[in-house]
């Protein structure tokens, strides 16, 4: 009754940005990432990526209200030389390497099972 309707957990509105960016002025080398239309699935898979990463201090995030469709990541470096953003940019890119693996392991397995039943 009172949930916003289901296509505002996906639809960007009108100048509305994907990610936003904003410097975290407490602390060095952070920063605050607003992933818009996205909840706590791809949250924990970057959050997790980003901790595997040895430059990376600290990384966590969280969803500020169970109805609105972001999450907050914030992502601390150990040096000015790699920034947060890099960080971002490199976990993404290593996490869409481990998932494009996953998938090609998972059809594999797959094709391996389909084989094993028609013998």
């Amino acid at each position: 009754m009172n949930s916003p309707p289901t296509f505002e957990s996906f639809l960007l509105y009108d100048g509305e940005k994907k990610i936003v960016k904003e410097l975290d002025t407490k602390v060095m080398n952070a920063a605050i990432f607003t992933i818009n239309k996205e909840d706590h699935t791809l949250g924990n898979m970057i959050r997790n990526q980003l901790l595997k990463d040895p430059r990376v201090l600290f990384a966590g995030y969280k969803q500020p209200h169970p109805l609105e469709h972001k999450f907050e990541l914030r992502v601390q470096t150990k040096s000015s030389e790699y920034t947060p953003q890099d960080a971002l940019t490199n976990s993404v890119t290593d996490l869409l390497a481990e998932l494009s693996l996953f998938e090609e392991r998972f059809k594999d397995a797959l094709k391996q099972k389909k084989n094993e039943s028609l013998d």
